[in-house]
């Protein structure tokens, strides 16, 4: 036996810890570093931007047809319920990733086979 190592055995050893080391870093997380008040303003600007295409639409069409409070109104009450409803599904689906986010693995899956059905099979209903 000869007292110096194998190159090809420590090559292979290289290639297997580095593999090894991919594999059980963790996944970056790019949407973690939004705080709490960045998410709220993205909800205010969900909300009026909502309001503000209603009264775009709104006016343009009083101007046009010369009947200048009805569409204005119609569309800006248009605009606040789109907002809202825009609003509520981003609070939801930052409920679902705060609520979802222990049951994830590095690469994003679920962390439990079937955790979104009962059948095991990954295909869950969204509500």
């Amino acid at each position: 036996m000869s007292d110096e190592p194998d190159p090809d055995r420590l090559a292979a050893l290289a290639r297997k810890l580095a593999e090894a080391r991919r594999a059980r870093a963790p996944a970056p997380r790019a949407e973690e570093h939004f705080s709490q008040a960045s998410q709220g303003w993205r909800m205010v600007i969900e909300l009026v931007s909502g309001l503000g295409i209603g009264f775009g639409i709104g006016y343009g069409l009083d101007r046009a047809f010369g009947t200048m409070p009805l569409f204005l109104v119609l569309f800006i009450l248009l605009g606040f319920a789109a907002g809202v409803k825009v609003m509520l599904r981003t609070a939801r689906e930052i409920a679902e990733r705060e609520a979802g986010g222990a049951d994830r693995t590095a690469d994003g899956t679920a962390g439990r086979p079937g955790a979104d059905d009962e059948k095991g099979t990954g295909h869950g209903k969204r509500n």
